[in-house]
């Protein structure tokens, strides 16, 4: 190193004649000149790789728009075939819904006739006398066998279908990573919540079901604050979004808002899948603004802050608390109705031997009916997470100010759901207001706000 910088020394004070000092002073012109061009190619590449907002022609602005007529020009931007992809997984859903709870009951119900959940239970109460111990042990069991038996409907569902219609892009490897990491999640957090939920159902009699709605509530704003923080960044890497002109609209539209929010997070969720997202998470101090890099690459700057005005909606709305709220009187009614039905098939199939509700024996049973309760009230689950959704919808119209953007935004959500369905089929299947929904919001906002 001394000898390098020595040689340096040495070329930077040789003296130099007119001629080559007239030579360095034009390769050094030509070197700045070609390095000029260079960085305006790159620049005009980089602008034209951006993508840029597109609005049809019957959605432009005039005083003659109308929001039906935008809507359905919209709609008719997507191609023929790609819809036709995008309803068929859509609807396939739905009878993938059906056939993962018939298999998931008969399952249940064989754990019971066979007496292999009275056997795991024998097995963890031989292994351990303390009780919250042999509940746990109970449901690592349990949960590893249910995985086990269920499997080959998981790597359909979650590996296979979601690459046959692209919408996945790992390999089989890395997804099956994620799979047993979700599965340690799994056996940690369900482990403290059985622990819980049987802690009450030893200690309680016949309101049994109100108490353990309770601990399911609790369970589910601890899930809520340590998630962000703990079980995202097992699944995915989170890095601050750098670039100012994405990042400071966004922040700028959460002060806005009244959310205190000082960075905004970019996740790697394009190795997993195509689909964009974001999302405003956490509770109590953990909350986060972060949005996937599909979103980023996919999506104009006007349509990254439509979805976040969204995001920020659920936040501002308080909807994570209402969604525990709303969900508490949903799981309270299937719990009671679970305590119903619980006791009448126990007494009948003394075969299982389940002595009572608060037997881990019985756990199948509790999962069995309940899923059949949720499954039928599919609907009404629905509607609650619908309703909030919309709310979101009209809170980032006004928050953004972006209706085209919010349009577009919904017919890239459009590559896994359905857009156009009928009303009962919205009312009964989606979680989320179909896209015919959202882009009419969207232009019927955009109507009242066209300055005349």
């Amino acid at each position: 190193m001394m000898k390098s910088m020595a040689a340096i020394a040495r070329v930077s004070t040789k003296p130099r004649n007119h001629e080559s000092t007239q030579k360095t002073a034009l390769g050094f012109g030509f070197s700045c000149f070609r390095m000029f061009v260079v960085l305006i190619l790159l620049a005009s590449i980089a602008h034209a790789q951006t993508p840029t907002l597109e609005i049809p022609p019957e959605a432009q602005a005039s005083p003659a728009f109308d929001p039906v007529r935008a809507t359905n020009a919209y709609l008719a931007t997507v191609p023929a075939d790609k819809k036709a992809r995008s309803d068929a997984y859509f609807e396939g859903g739905y009878w993938l819904q059906l056939w993962g709870f018939l298999y998931s009951a008969i399952v249940l119900w064989l754990l019971l006739m066979l007496g292999v959940s009275a056997w795991m239970r024998d097995r963890a109460e031989r292994i351990t006398r303390r009780r919250p111990s042999q509940t746990a042990l109970y449901w690592i069991q349990l949960i590893l066998l249910l995985t086990i038996v269920t499997f080959p409907l998981s790597v359909y569902s979650g590996y296979y279908r979601e690459h046959q219609y692209g919408l996945a892009t790992q390999s089989f490897g890395p997804w099956l990573w994620d799979q047993l990491k979700a599965l340690g999640v799994a056996l940690v957090f369900g482990s403290l919540v059985t622990m819980a939920l049987y802690g009450v159902l030893r200690r309680v009699g016949r309101s049994w079901w109100l108490w353990a709605t309770m601990v399911v509530v609790a369970f589910t704003i601890v899930g809520a604050v340590i998630a962000p923080v703990f079980v995202a960044p097992l699944f995915n890497t989170y890095t601050r979004l750098t670039d100012p002109k994405v990042r400071d609209p966004i922040l700028s539209m959460a002060r806005a808002n009244g959310i205190t929010a000082d960075d905004v997070y970019v996740v790697d969720q394009s190795r997993q899948t195509t689909r964009i997202s974001a999302n405003v998470s956490g509770l109590l101090g953990t909350e986060r603004i972060s949005l996937n890099d599909n979103l980023l690459h996919r999506c104009s700057l006007e349509e990254i802050e439509a979805v976040l005005g969204h995001e920020m909606g659920h936040y501002v709305l308080n909807h994570a608390f209402k969604l525990v709220l709303e969900n508490a009187i949903v799981v309270a009614i299937g719990f009671a109705l679970v305590a119903y039905w619980f006791e009448r098939l126990r007494a009948r199939h003394a075969e299982w031997r389940v002595a009572s509700v608060a037997d881990l024996a019985g756990l199948p049973l509790i999962f069995l009916l309940f899923a059949a309760y949720q499954f039928v009230a599919t609907p009404i689950n629905n509607t609650i997470v619908r309703v909030n959704e919309y709310e979101a919808d009209i809170f980032g119209l006004n928050a953004a100010r972006q209706p085209d953007a919010f349009a577009n935004a919904a017919l890239k959500l459009g590559d896994y759901r359905k857009l156009d369905p009928s009303p009962i089929e919205e009312l009964i299947f989606f979680d989320h207001p179909s896209g015919r929904t959202r882009i009419f919001s969207a232009m019927r906002w955009k109507a009242e706000n066209i300055k005349k």
